[in-house]
């Protein structure tokens, strides 16, 4: 874990308070965190108080102990599906599917090719889902307010799909070891028909709403440049990094 120490100055402190970095009798050292302060990240701060003032605060980026594994000591392999759709909310499917497929390797399992499609399925409609989360958020935290609402109105309709199988929209916990929780619903084939059917036509919607944005383009552009020489080093880097790894795939099987 890479601990990013940045001291946070003080503008117009009075001149009784002295920023030092040793403990003082009249100051004490105050952990305030880890939390989620909706910035789409977790912080912890590390505040230096002399009272009611805050004298120095040294930021911790990015940590956040949810005592998932202790939870999983004394559950059940069933039991601990409902763990996984909490470690990322965003994708509580792709979460189940993967532990589930780690049991079911121990315990070398055949699953039913239908329970393999649907899962497939279902993990892809919950990474649109994600994706609406993200290019949401993402225009918002920009200036770019209208396209949130654009985004989570597709957002809602894939729950929706969600919640029909399983009961619960946030944490479905619809996969299980060996398959899944139950078979689809009646009438659940014609409803993601309906959804893949309109969806094209409101990623341009949301194409244009952003792209067109010019709030969005003012803060978007030359950021983040690639010069043509990096560029080719990093394709070529990552050409190269794929035959390895599909040479170490050859070797393994």
């Amino acid at each position: 874990m890479h601990h990013y120490k940045m001291s946070v100055a003080v503008e117009n402190l009075s001149s009784q308070f002295e920023v030092l970095d040793q403990s003082l009798e009249s100051q004490m050292t105050l952990s305030m965190g880890p939390q989620h302060p909706s910035t789409h990240g977790v912080l912890r701060l590390e505040l230096i108080l002399d009272g009611e003032m805050v004298i120095k605060a040294v930021p911790d980026i990015g940590y956040l102990h949810t005592g998932m594994e202790k939870l999983f000591e004394y559950k059940k392999y069933q039991q601990g599906i409902v763990i996984t759709d909490r470690m990322d909310y965003l994708n509580p499917l792709g979460n189940n599917l993967a532990y589930v497929m780690a049991a079911e390797k121990l315990l070398e399992l055949e699953i039913p090719e239908r329970a393999q499609v649907i899962r497939v399925m279902m993990c892809e409609l919950q990474r649109i889902a994600s994706h609406m989360v993200w290019l949401g958020t993402h225009a918002l935290d920009i200036g770019a307010m209208s396209a949130f609402f654009y985004c989570f109105r597709q957002r809602e309709k894939i729950l929706n799909l969600i919640e029909a199988c399983s009961g619960g929209r946030m944490t479905p916990s619809y996969f299980r070891i060996g398959g899944l929780m139950m078979d689809l619903p009646a009438g659940f084939d014609r409803r993601v028909k309906q959804f893949t059917n309109d969806f094209p036509a409101a990623m341009e919607m949301l194409e244009t709403l952003v792209s067109g944005n010019t709030i969005w383009q003012s803060r978007t552009k030359g950021i983040g440049v690639l010069k043509t020489t990096r560029r080719f080093l990093f394709i070529k880097f990552y050409k190269i990094w794929l035959t390895h790894e599909s040479y170490l795939n050859l070797s393994k099987n």
